[in-house]
């Protein structure tokens, strides 16, 4: 039996995932600066009443509505504000599973999107295995992280449909300027393409700049079709829950949700239990995000107290997110330095090859870690 080019031909594990592995199996310990799933964190959850809110008679009521039911896109458009309507809004299972509609939705095998770049590892796999191609557009750093718009313009080809950005980026902690956004939208309506925008860290801003764009909903009238993403794994800090959605705005709004329905309507993919609790977690996540705040800030400041006494390293910028950009002596590469560490230190982190970030020396960390294992892992990194 033959499989599609759409899954890879390995599915071998990378050498740090099988290095961990070894270790764990071995029974010993690692201090994990990777970890960004909240729920396993450390982090207070109000389990009665999530549990409660699950747990609603009235999801024993199947109501098979492919843009999700009614009441549930009132309580995510009052959630954004902005004037969002519960008519623009389409809910999915997850971001994950957004994107892969708006593909299915845009594109056919062949064309591609451009995806930014350094950025996490997903887009590539999303757009194949709906026979499109992710071509990465890198930024670039000047002070800060930039919206390359030449870079789009060498990138953008016959066959593209879409572009997408991250707002802020992860990892690099990006937020779009005022401009930057101007910019875009102009570009996307001249060339006529959608633009995909993903908020999913939008609710965690940092040392973020002034002119930042907030949320794409600042603007109630795009010239090009925008498609905002975001979804409780970050918003309420639940990832199991699986209820995402996709906001629409833009020319060709009507038709796009029209599409969209369409497609939802296949799949039906959205549980009654999650639909049924979103009023009660958008409710309840303000006090989850100001838990999650205050670690980051905390983690941050840990880092930046570290650092004073290890001057050979140093971090970029955060703007928002939940990612730390370390810069370390590049002696060799930070594979090879990430191995070693986790090898010796029993300290896991991420090499910045992985997301993409250009060059060697850059190691990317979590500021969602529990803080005493923040601050032990980081003390360890600055030792080696």
């Amino acid at each position: 039996m033959k499989f599609s080019d759409r899954t890879p031909s390995s599915l071998e594990d990378n050498a740090l995932a099988r290095l961990r592995a070894k270790r764990m199996v071995s029974g010993l310990k690692v201090l994990d600066l990777t970890v960004s799933n909240p729920t396993r964190c450390g982090f207070t959850y109000p389990t009665q009443e999530i549990l409660d809110a699950l747990a609603n008679p009235e999801v024993l009521a199947y109501d098979p509505l492919p843009k999700g039911l009614r009441s549930t896109r009132e309580a995510v458009a009052a959630w954004h504000g902005h004037g969002l309507d519960p008519e623009e809004l389409v809910l999915t299972a997850s971001t994950s599973e957004a994107y892969a509609w708006i593909f299915k939705l845009l594109g056919n095998p062949g064309d591609d999107v451009l995806v930014p770049s350094p950025s996490y590892p997903l887009f590539d796999w999303l757009a194949r295995m709906e026979g499109m191609e992710a071509r990465p557009v890198p930024a670039y750093r000047f002070d800060r992280w930039h919206l390359d718009l030449v870079g789009l313009e060498l990138a953008c080809g016959p066959r593209t449909r879409a572009v997408v950005v991250v707002n802020p980026n992860n990892p690099t902690g990006h937020f779009l300027s005022k401009p930057e956004w101007d910019s875009l939208c102009t570009f996307c309506a001249t060339h006529g393409l959608a633009l995909i925008v993903d908020e999913v860290f939008a609710d965690y801003p940092l040392e973020a700049p002034p002119q930042r764009l907030v949320t794409a909903l600042e603007d109630p009238n795009p010239p090009c079709t925008v498609f905002l993403l975001s979804g409780l794994s970050k918003v309420a800090l639940l990832p199991q829950v699986k209820l995402g959605w996709v906001a629409v705005r833009g020319p060709e709004k009507a038709a796009a949700i029209e599409r969209l329905e369409f497609i939802a309507d296949q799949y039906l993919s959205v549980s009654a239990s999650a639909q049924g609790a979103a009023n009660t977690l958008l409710r309840l996540a303000p006090g989850m995000q100001d838990s999650v705040r205050e670690r980051l800030w905390n983690n941050l400041r840990t880092l930046d107290i570290l650092l004073r006494g290890a001057p050979a390293w140093s971090r970029l910028p955060v703007e928002g997110g939940w990612s730390a950009i370390l810069r370390r002596p590049a002696l060799g590469t930070d594979e090879l330095f990430a191995l070693d560490l986790l090898g010796r230190s029993g300290v896991l982190v991420h090499p910045g090859g992985y997301f993409r970030i250009p060059g060697e020396g850059y190691l990317v960390l979590s500021l969602l870690t529990p803080e005493a294992t923040f601050h032990q892992g980081v003390g360890r990194i600055l030792e080696s």
